[in-house]
């Protein structure tokens, strides 16, 4: 194998970690330590080359190797700016930051000034505070301006097949509406610094409203359509926000979801509970129109939003604000272990170059090729990866409003071959998905277009990854499975799609640029060994797109993600590295299950559990146990056409027993149709929890409010099942 990395390892091992004034030389590591545990191992592998040999690596596609230009044209290449990502990070970032992006005022020393250490007082990060420049600018104007106003920026694909929602945005129509938008919401009083609300599907005005917002300064907070009125007005009132955009209503497959009615039920809970606070003006997007979804406007309050962006004939100017670099670009909503949604902040600057950088480099992205990521712009991975990091790298992108199953189980794959897209990024959850509906609905498509398939927003277990990229991607995609959060802007640890590097499945592989992982134990001990480790996933060091704060509450910031191990960022993801120095998310710890003092981590169990042939989808909830603390329930879904048995039930046990030990079996295997999932794909164990703790006589009462859930009326169907085979 062609040797990577041209200086000997003990070259890589005497450079410091990180800049001068962190004095953490990996000298001092080393004296009372191993060294520096990815570093040391994944250079190690490279240059040995038996990575190569093993069975569970495959190295990325010759065919995606020798399809053209690559952002980073070989491993060595990575290797190399990773080392002066981490050595010289100031250095690095300033580098790319005036590279790539625009800055009306450039930024000065120093470029980075922050406090990850609690003891030492209020934690803080500052990146190119001083530097004045304008995320809308960067997504819209500059591309503009370099004459390619022509080229699309979005293919809109509406709910159904034949469509009145299916549109082509050109940048240079993107932009013109984004200007009179901002135009209107500085007539009505918005102002840099001001928070809109935005409650929108993935539909063009999304973006639009998003970047009208950050041309004149002000703060967006976008609340997922498919959230209720309580949760919209929870967010509304956090943020202050007297403006929300919202639409007449949208399709959700063949059901129509009626926003304005949500919209309006949830400013009348503001106003009851805001002490005053109300929502001044509501613009509203005629989307079905009166015959499927005839809505009533108040006057003075609701405008029509074709109506406020076309009060002006003609070209329309509005110059943008230029923000400091620190200043807020947005506040997205989180969950919370209180119950009480986190407000993220992300400031303009670090947010811009980091998800910019991540998009650039993790999906190889060449302009104007066409990119789909298939994420609600109401999520942290449609703010990145369809909205802001996208357009900052002149990316054509298909936006689609719809649901992946409707009409078929194929949608995907068809909206792929219409518009020839090259890059796929998805949910494990939709993979899983897709998968279940079986091999033949995805060989029924072309999918020749594809270059390149990624996904991400919880683990993807090795099962699911082998069917992505053997049967959607035809083992010619390199497969980018990446872990990140809302909080972080953009990818942290993720495979690439680098000539020389490895794919192993299940595995988020390498850090992205910049980003420092290390794994604690539960006593906040760094485990440093070459050897595999596991234990609690941190981040060392700031990033530009860490997050500044919680919104209005600063205390719950430090307490959430720098109490616990000061000096770190805590990222609440369990985590294990392997021998070949190659990261994998086992989820969240807090879906961890104590048996017999073993913690293991549900996404193990579930893993395995979908490793049976027979599984599409697992999820395993914790249940108290008097000798072992507790047991381990499981819910599973068939794939199509397959019996639930009881010898399948002990297969499926069989299953974990092998593939993670005795100690992690099941108590009970049941089989169901469905999983509470909210839809963004997230499944709320705490429901399963319920259902298995009251055995199965559960009131509304106590499963609280569920109008997150993708089908809230999956519950009752769940309590059945659960019922009928608790008794056989």
């Amino acid at each position: 194998m062609r040797l990577l990395w041209r200086q000997p390892i003990s070259r890589l091992l005497s450079i410091p970690l990180l800049e001068s004034r962190w004095k953490e030389p990996l000298t001092k590591w080393r004296e009372r330590s191993p060294k520096l545990p990815w570093l040391g191992a994944a250079f190690a592998h490279q240059v040995s080359g038996d990575v190569g040999h093993k069975p569970e690596t495959i190295p990325i596609p010759e065919e995606f190797v020798k399809s053209g230009k690559h952002n980073l044209p070989d491993a060595n290449t990575y290797f190399q700016l990773y080392e002066r990502s981490v050595t010289d990070p100031e250095g690095f970032w300033s580098e790319i930051a005036k590279r790539d992006f625009y800055w009306h005022k450039p930024f000065s020393s120093p470029v980075l000034n922050y406090n990850f250490d609690i003891r030492k007082g209020p934690i803080f990060v500052e990146w190119f505070k001083g530097g004045k420049t304008n995320m809308c600018y960067n997504a819209l104007d500059r591309h503009v301006e370099a004459g390619f106003g022509d080229q699309v920026a979005y293919y809109a694909e509406g709910n159904h097949l034949e469509d009145s929602g299916h549109r082509v945005v050109t940048y240079a129509e993107l932009l013109d509406k984004v200007k009179r938008l901002a135009v209107a919401l500085k007539a009505r009083g918005v102002k840099k610094g001001d928070t809109v609300a935005i409650y929108l599907p993935n539909i063009p005005e999304l973006p639009i409203s998003m970047l009208a917002c950050a041309r004149i300064g002000a703060i967006h907070s976008v609340v997922f359509a498919g959230f209720s009125a309580e949760a919209l007005a929870e967010r509304i009132l956090d943020a202050k926000s007297r403006i929300l955009i919202t639409c007449d209503g949208v399709m959700r497959g063949d059901k129509v979801i009626e926003l304005k009615g949500l919209a309006d039920a949830a400013e009348e809970l503001v106003w009851e509970r805001g002490d005053g606070h109300l929502v001044d003006r509501q613009i509203v997007v005629q989307r079905l129109g009166p015959e499927k979804c005839s809505v009533g406007m108040k006057s003075k309050r609701d405008e029509w939003f074709h109506d406020v962006i076309n009060k002006s004939s003609g070209s329309v100017e509005c110059p943008v604000e230029w923000m400091d670099a620190e200043d807020p670009l947005f506040v997205l909503y989180t969950s919370g272990s209180t119950g009480k949604p986190k407000g993220v902040v992300h400031t303009v600057g670090g947010y811009m170059v980091y998800s910019a950088t991540t998009f650039k480099y993790i999906f190889d992205y060449q302009a104007p090729e066409v990119f789909f990521c298939t994420a609600d712009c109401g999520w942290i991975t449609g703010h990145s990866y369809t909205a802001y990091a996208a357009l900052c790298n002149r990316a054509t992108q298909v936006i689609f409003e719809g649901v992946p199953t409707y009409p078929s189980a194929d949608r995907l794959w068809k909206i792929v071959d219409k518009y020839k897209v090259q890059y796929v990024y998805t949910a494990p959850t939709l993979i899983r998905a897709a998968m279940r509906a079986g091999d033949e609905v995805v060989k029924k498509t072309s999918r020749k277009s594809l270059k390149l398939i990624g996904g991400a927003g919880e683990p993807l277990n090795p099962e699911a990854w082998n069917w992505f990229y053997y049967t959607v991607g035809d083992g010619r995609c390199p497969l980018i499975d990446s872990w990140w959060q809302t909080e972080t802007s953009g990818a942290m640890l993720t495979a690439l799609p680098v000539p020389g590097l490895f794919q192993k499945p299940g595995s988020v592989s390498y850090p992205f640029f910049g980003v420092v992982p290390a794994i604690l134990n539960d006593e906040g001990k760094e485990l440093m060994d070459h050897g595999p480790v596991s234990g609690q996933l941190c981040i060392k060091k700031p990033w530009p797109g860490i997050f500044r704060t919680i919104l209005h509450n600063h205390e719950r910031y430090e307490k959430a993600y720098f109490a616990k191990f000061p000096g770190y960022y805590v990222s609440g993801d369990g985590c294990r590295r392997d021998a070949d120095g190659l990261y994998f998310v086992t989820g969240r710890l807090d879906d961890v299950i104590n048996v017999s003092g073993h913690r293991i981590g549900t996404a193990e169990v579930e893993s395995a559990l979908i490793g049976n042939r027979a599984a599409a989808e697992a999820a395993v909830v914790p249940i108290p146990h008097e000798i072992k603390g507790q047991g381990i329930i499981a819910f599973v879904i068939l794939k199509e056409g397959i019996k639930a048995t009881p010898e399948l039930e002990e297969e499926m046990k069989k299953r974990v027993r092998v593939n993670i030990g005795p100690i992690a079996v099941p108590e009970r295997v049941y089989f169901t149709t469905s999983l509470p999932k909210t839809r963004s794909g997230k499944i709320m164990r705490r429901i399963l929890k319920l259902v298995v703790e009251k055995k199965g006589a559960v009131t509304k009462q106590e499963l609280g409010d569920i109008s997150t859930l993708a089908d809230p009326q999956a519950v009752d169907e769940l309590i059945e099942i659960y019922k009928k085979q608790k008794m056989e």
